[in-house]
């Protein structure tokens, strides 16, 4: 008899946020019958559902995190490498490029995900590039939340240029907001979009830059009206048409590829916009698991 095939490794960083414990439910619902091991990473690791084992990973601004990175690369030798950590996503770029990994991690090019990973520089691109997003400044442009409502000639919301998905969000409403004294240069101001909130879950392959949209309406959100969704509805295709073709154009126009979570609003008018851009799978990607099917068909590392 010969030997059985070997079982080949995906390594999940991230496995016990909100992400990659989304991933791991995908991965608990597949079949064992040449189910992949599948490797968790976290700062806090904790049996996940969906996942083999959970290692603890170094924070990406520790300094042993590109050490820890190989290591964990090293040993455990996986055929793909998906990470979910929004704070990791430049530095592990720049790290795949130097140490050759190539096709074997699920991220986009160096460039684009630094892009991707700032809030602003992901207004300024896509504005430049003729894609719709709301009104936007550096915060320290404006000097008090009075002068940031009358910008805005209404509601804005304050948020980190650099912070995981909803954190640090917030709607200034009137000019006595205790909120904005923590406003500074590294945070960015965007008109409020009043209207209805979608999630478009987006795959755009490394190979012929075609893109793959599900829509997701928010139905609920950590924040109330804003912030991380906590429940979501999926659309059926033709619905919110110009959702989709907008977050395709979102990938297109930052040349991002494999597995995108973004968050696209209504103006007042109807006109959807592009809030933010996460180069990741997300919180609620189990509800586009086309996402996942596509990653695990396209790329491939040494088996």
């Amino acid at each position: 008899m010969g030997d059985a095939p070997r079982q080949h490794t995906i390594l999940v960083t991230g496995a016990a946020g909100p992400a990659g414990r989304a991933l791991g439910v995908q991965f608990a619902r597949r079949s064992e019958t040449g189910r992949p091991r599948v490797v968790g990473a976290d700062l806090a690791p904790a049996p996940m559902p969906g996942y083999d084992v959970v290692e603890a990973a170094p924070a990406a601004a520790d300094p042993a995190y590109d050490a820890g990175t190989l290591d964990l690369l090293r040993r455990h030798r996986p055929r793909l490498v998906v990470p979910t950590v929004s704070d990791e996503l430049p530095r592990l770029a720049v790290l795949v490029a130097a140490a050759g990994l190539g096709r074997s991690v699920v991220l986009s090019a160096p460039g684009p995900t630094a892009v991707a990973a700032d809030k602003l520089l992901t207004m300024w691109a896509l504005e430049r590039r003729g894609v719709s997003v709301p009104r936007h400044l550096p915060a320290d442009a404006l000097g008090s939340a009075a002068e940031a409502l009358a910008w805005g000639d209404g509601p804005v919301v304050v948020k980190p240029r650099v912070a995981r998905g909803g954190r640090g969000v917030h709607v200034v409403e009137y000019p006595a907001d205790p909120a904005w004294a923590g406003v500074d240069g590294s945070w960015v101001v965007q008109a409020f979009a009043p209207g209805t909130e979608y999630s478009p879950q987006v795959y755009r392959s490394p190979t012929d830059g075609r893109c793959t949209v599900v829509v997701l309406e928010k139905t609920g959100r950590k924040e109330g009206r804003v912030g991380n969704a906590t429940t979501v509805e999926r659309l059926d295709p033709g619905e919110a048409d110009d959702v989709a073709k907008l977050a395709a154009r979102t990938a297109e126009a930052l040349d991002l590829v494999g597995p995108l979570d973004m968050d696209v609003r209504r103006l007042a008018d109807g006109t959807p916009v592009v809030l933010e851009v996460n180069s990741r799978f997300g919180a609620v990607s189990a509800d586009a698991p086309e996402l996942l099917d596509a990653v695990l068909d396209e790329w491939s590392g040494p088996a």
